[in-house]
Parts: C-alpha cells; structure tokens; sequence
C-alpha cells in the first residue's frame, strides 16, 4: 500500500520559513517523479514545484528564489524547504509521486501553511 505523508507544516510570520518533508512508503521511490502542489479553498489546486527521477526541476514562477525542492532517494522522502513566506503562500501543502513510465499518481493528504502576523 502506497503512502505519502507530508510534515512541517505550521504558522509562521510573513519573511519566515517553514520546511516541509514528504515520507513515501509502499513504492520504488526512484521511479517516481515528485512534486509539491498546493490548495486553497474555492481556487484549482496549483503546482508548486516538482522533481523528475533524474534531478530535473522546475518551479512556479511566484516561488522561485524562495522555495528550494530536494529529494533523497535513500530516504524516500522528498522536502520542500521555503523562505521568505508571503501571506499567499497561505495553502494546503500536498505531496505527490507520479511514477515516471506509466504516469500513476499518488498524493498525500495535505499539511497546512499560514503565513501571518
């Protein structure tokens, strides 16, 4: 049985920062493509950043300089590590692993981020 489960969300000030870790379990973590997305109510969940199996990596404009993606293969974890917090950062956090042949998704359940004062 897969499972993603993200950590690290919180409460921080505007200009803090937070680092978000992703645990996988139940797959071949090598083989799956991993991403950050994020959601708030009443708006389309939005890409955040995303890794391939090779190392490749790519951002959402809004994030970049700000937000750093990494992964560690021996771990099976992927981390999202986010500086200088906006108040529009302010999201539901979600994990997801997308295997790199057959594009099956898998997604965790979400941690929350609130970024205010």
């Amino acid at each position: 049985q897969v499972q993603l489960v993200e950590s690290g969300g919180g409460l921080v000030q505007p200009g803090g920062s937070l680092r978000l870790s992703c645990a996988a379990s139940g797959l071949s973590f090598n083989l799956y493509g991993m991403a950050w997305y994020r959601q708030t109510p009443g708006k389309e969940r939005e890409l955040v950043a995303d890794i391939t199996v090779i190392g490749i990596i790519d951002y959402l404009d809004s994030v970049k300089g700000r937000f750093t993606i990494s992964r560690d293969n021996a771990k099976n974890s992927v981390s999202l590590q986010m500086n200088n917090l906006k108040p529009e950062d302010t999201a539901v956090y979600l994990c997801r692993a997308t295997h790199w042949r057959d594009g099956v998704n898998y997604w965790g359940q979400g941690t929350q981020v609130t970024v205010s004062s």
